[in-house]
């Protein structure tokens, strides 16, 4: 629906208003927010009914009234946060209460090691004020670390040995897999949740011996996958229509030459690589190794497996500055994507994080490193294969969705490594226009229509823009957040 349609409040300036039936023209409200619109007619809260929710967090509930109540002159804004922010703990998570939980991945009902944790990731900073969402927390901190040592190659898991649609790949399965693409950033992403929980709660039970087990495993995995003693034991396959779902050369990837970087054969996309060395995977790799060193010093007292991990940090680094920066012509030094230490280079860059553009969001690299800078203007921009720009919206897209399908994740890295209102201001304005009415975040969008958009419920992306809307108002941007406005073209459901 693209008539003008003007945003004003519900009967006062409030979202978080109590509607009877009466009230509100005989619709089931529940309680939930609402913005009313021109025609009188409603959109209330995409959340979950309170009974179906799947996990309760009241420090999180209290958040969302907070951050709803700032954004009141943005009812828009405050609605499509209200139903983001949450929408992990609403829809994914289960908890069994003590020491384990499964974060499925949204309309896929597996767990991928690098989604589950980046789903939980902004509810981190409040485990210290509700007891329960810290277990929970803590639940998803090991079972991650149970399936790494299960198959540190493994990128997704089922809750259970159920097997599944990809029991069939080419590849040692396991009923316990859902699915077997070997990424590095899988065995990154819980090092990084892990490492962030110690530093907020204290809390040093999570570092047993399934922790020093999947560290071994980890760095047992990435000394292969330098690929200096061979191929390696892993190698994937996948009868399947689609290029990009299975691995090249009988399931190996194309050559590398050993130069100290890590191979990946496919990327956080899912999607196999080009060139194995993936550069923002290494960086990843590179300061995940460097925080489970800590870990292991300062906890676990052991100096010889922290030794291990500092020292094939430090192979990668070095390698990185040597193989995987590129003169441009045009931008100067920039990070390419991947590489193969034989010389070649693939410059473009992928929604899905670990990127380029999201380097300094994970504290992979500083905000003001040059090279840096230079690469991130290198990957919004034409020059960048998967740089789209439309009608309706700009950003980075995936070959795993194909041309002209722009990640609202990119729209939101680039918010997140700004420092510019203006620019800031154009990226919410932009997550506004292109959620087709929905009020969630898409996992991509058409360019010139965002009303054709992929996955109705991602978590990993709802999740995401809420802690971009709690950490621009942390950083004292919130009349950025309240002047930025929703076109009347964009259609409302």
């Amino acid at each position: 629906m693209k008539q003008k349609r003007n945003i004003i409040f519900a009967t006062a300036l409030t979202l978080s208003l109590s509607f009877s039936t009466a009230n509100a023209g005989n619709l089931s409200l529940n309680n939930a927010s609402m913005v009313a619109v021109k025609d009188n007619t409603f959109i209330k809260s995409n959340r979950p009914q309170e009974s179906e929710r799947l996990f309760k967090s009241d420090v999180i509930e209290k958040k969302i009234k907070e951050v709803t109540k700032l954004l009141r002159k943005n009812p828009y804004l405050a609605w499509m946060f209200e139903n983001c922010y949450p929408n992990t703990l609403d829809t994914t998570v289960h908890f069994n209460g003590t020491d384990d939980t499964f974060v499925v991945t949204g309309d896929i009902p597996a767990m991928w090691l690098r989604d589950s944790s980046a789903q939980v990731w902004p509810y981190l900073r409040f485990v210290n004020k509700d007891e329960n969402l810290r277990k929970m927390l803590r639940g998803v901190i090991l079972r991650q670390l149970k399936c790494i040592n299960i198959d540190p190659y493994a990128n997704a898991f089922n809750m259970g040995p159920t097997g599944g649609e990809w029991q069939k790949d080419w590849t040692d399965m396991k009923p316990e897999l859902h699915e077997r693409k070997y990424e590095i950033d899988s065995l990154c992403y819980p090092i990084r949740l892990a490492y962030e929980y110690w530093k907020i709660t204290g809390d040093t039970s999570i570092f047993g011996e399934e922790w020093q087990k999947a560290v071994k495993n980890i760095l047992k995995t990435f000394r292969e996958q330098q690929r200096k003693d061979g191929k390696g034991s892993y190698s994937f396959m996948r009868e399947t229509a689609r290029q990009l779902d299975t691995a090249s050369n009988s399931g190996f990837g194309s050559p590398v030459n050993p130069v100290g970087l890590i191979a990946s054969v496919f990327r956080p996309s899912d999607d196999a690589t080009t060139f194995l060395f993936l550069v923002p995977s290494n960086f990843m790799a590179v300061s995940s190794l460097n925080k489970a060193a800590e870990i292991l010093n300062t906890v676990n007292k052991d100096s010889q497996l922290a030794s291990s991990c500092t020292s094939l940090a430090n192979e990668v680094h070095d390698a990185l500055q040597k193989y995987a920066v590129v003169n441009h012509p045009k931008y100067g030094k920039i990070y390419a994507f991947e590489v193969d230490g034989f010389g070649s280079q693939l410059l473009m860059d992928d929604a899905n994080v670990p990127s380029l553009l999201g380097l300094s969001y994970l504290g992979d690299v500083p905000s003001n490193d040059p090279i840096y800078q230079n690469t991130r203007k290198f990957v919004w921009s034409k020059d960048n294969p998967y740089f789209f720009k439309g009608t309706v919206g700009e950003g980075i897209g995936s070959p795993h969705t194909g041309y002209d399908m722009i990640w609202p994740m990119t729209i939101m890295m680039k918010a997140f490594t700004s420092n510019d209102d203006a620019e800031i201001k154009w990226c919410i304005e932009q997550l506004m226009n292109t959620d087709a009415g929905k009020g969630f975040i898409h996992e991509s969008f058409n360019k010139d229509n965002p009303s054709k958009y992929s996955r109705d419920w991602f978590a990993w992306q709802n999740t995401l823009f809420g802690e971009l809307i709690v950490k621009l108002i942390d950083d004292g941007k919130l009349n950025v957040l309240l002047s930025a406005q929703r076109s009347n073209t964009a259609p409302i459901q």
